[in-house]
């Protein structure tokens, strides 16, 4: 393919290659080109198997700007895609031979502490917005990962930590400013653009750049958390004990389970409890996790939600290579655990990763025509996270055929559909389902206000 370039008028030069006349507006700093010195990073994104060459990556600080580098690329008719954290293993942050729109440098955070409302930037983080409410004795819900951008994770819908008791990151999403596809700001929440709203809580970014949200904060500083750490020639037993147990969790109680590496690479079977109600009610149930098995390691304690975030930084390693496949399942089934079990013991990657977390609680008792999002009974969500780092290139389909043998292993006994903010672009059939009835509004959403297509972001049947 043949990359396109931004034509410049005549009398004006100042990017070398050229842009629309929109980008003009900008200081020239902002706007990175093919051939710039800062090219090669600016196209970086979490995943280091993403190798994108966009026309232009245009770094946006205020909405105004967004609404020029939209126009900028209706202009020129060329492919648009916006990056906030930067996280989706897909890369769908970046997109060949378009303009990208950076959203690093608006990671402003207000807090109304009287409100219990935080005002969050489209490019902040996580970690950003956990770190502006712990001040005031407040916390999000956030994702398990703490650079994970807070707009993606959030119009996906974004499981979390405190979500059995406060919901998914997209229902604590009180409204939202966006600029859509004709370079118009809106407000978007329960009173202006109702239909907007709706969608963007679980359709993700598919109608426009989102450049502000207004969030539910909760009176959360503390929790009591940490991982046990088993041999993963226990990983059948905990499995089945963790499933008993989590059968009757109460909203205070998340736990993640799964595969981690060891330093030296060796599987370990992880738990990772958050227990976010008072600490002297939620020790005995952390307590009888550790009688699960044999622990290696136990680390359990008081912590902020900082650290909670945190936990996952060591295997979490921007730049290592990734791809993920995703099964939602009503139940965790003997048969299940036997197939999670045997990945876990056929690994093509010391970095490779299982995930298991529990749905339950709050969000679970939310209406599924409510928000966009596709699955609102109890369930469990698996990632099989095939991670390797970079090298010759031989080995990348070996580590994708590892993830997506677990993922065909579960699919008879699995939901329809599966997470949008994980699946690949590739899994048509479960996109085909991932939103259930919802989609029938969805698409009617997206022909008002995204007509013509230009946003394209969690996968989205039309």
């Amino acid at each position: 393919m043949t990359a396109m370039t931004f034509l410049a008028p005549a009398d004006k030069a100042p990017y070398g290659l050229g842009t629309a006349d929109d980008l003009y507006r900008l200081p020239r700093d902002r706007v990175v080109l093919p051939g710039d010195d800062r090219y090669a990073v600016s196209r970086q994104v979490w995943n280091g198997a993403v190798d994108r060459r966009p026309a232009a990556i245009v770094s946006c600080e205020t909405a105004a700007d967004v609404a020029i580098a939209v126009s900028a690329a209706g202009e020129q008719g060329l492919p648009l895609s916006v990056r906030g954290g930067g996280h989706d293993w897909a890369g769908r942050a970046l997109c060949d031979d378009g303009l990208v729109i950076d959203l690093a440098m608006m990671r402003r955070i207000d807090i109304n502490s009287q409100t219990r409302v935080a005002t969050v930037g489209g490019g902040a983080r996580g970690t950003d917005l956990i770190a502006a409410a712990a001040r005031y004795g407040l916390a999000p819900v956030t994702g398990n990962c703490g650079s994970v951008g807070m707009a993606g994770l959030t119009l996906g819908g974004g499981y979390g930590p405190l979500s059995p008791r406060y919901g998914l990151a997209a229902d604590n999403l009180l409204g939202a400013e966006i600029v859509l596809a004709d370079g118009r700001r809106v407000t978007a929440n329960a009173l202006d653009h109702p239909d907007l709203y709706w969608a963007l809580r679980g359709g993700g970014g598919n109608f426009g750049v989102v450049t502000a949200m207004r969030i539910s904060l909760h009176p959360v500083h503390d929790v009591l958390a940490g991982f046990i750490l088993f041999p993963w020639a226990e990983a059948d037993v905990v499995l089945r004990r963790y499933a008993e147990l989590v059968s009757t969790a109460p909203d205070h109680l998340e736990i993640a389970t799964g595969l981690i590496p060891s330093p030296d690479g060796d599987p370990m079977l992880f738990l990772a409890p958050t227990w976010c109600g008072l600490p002297a009610l939620g020790q005995p149930i952390l307590d009888r996790l550790r009688r699960f098995g044999t622990p290696v390691v136990a680390r359990v304690g008081l912590m902020t939600c900082a650290d909670l975030a945190g936990m996952y930084d060591a295997e979490v390693v921007r730049g290592r290579h990734y791809a993920i496949q995703t099964r939602w399942l009503a139940e965790m089934t003997e048969e299940a655990i036997d197939w999670i079990v045997a990945a876990g013991s056929h690994r093509t990657s010391r970095y490779s990763a299982l995930v298991i977390r529990h749905f339950h609680g709050q969000p679970a008792r939310i209406a599924p025509r409510e928000t966009a999002f596709g699955l609102r009974r109890e369930h469990f969500l698996v990632e099989a996270i095939a991670a390797w780092e970079p090298g010759n290139g031989v080995d990348g389909p070996i580590h994708r055929q590892w993830a997506r043998r677990l993922s065909e292993a579960l699919a008879p006994i699995a939901l329809p559909g599966g997470y949008a903010n994980i699946l690949g672009p590739d899994e048509h059939e479960q996109i085909a389902h991932t939103y259930g009835d919802n989609i029938v509004r969805l698409r009617r959403v997206k022909r008002v206000f995204d007509p013509d297509g230009v946003f394209s972001a969690i996968p989205l049947p039309l």
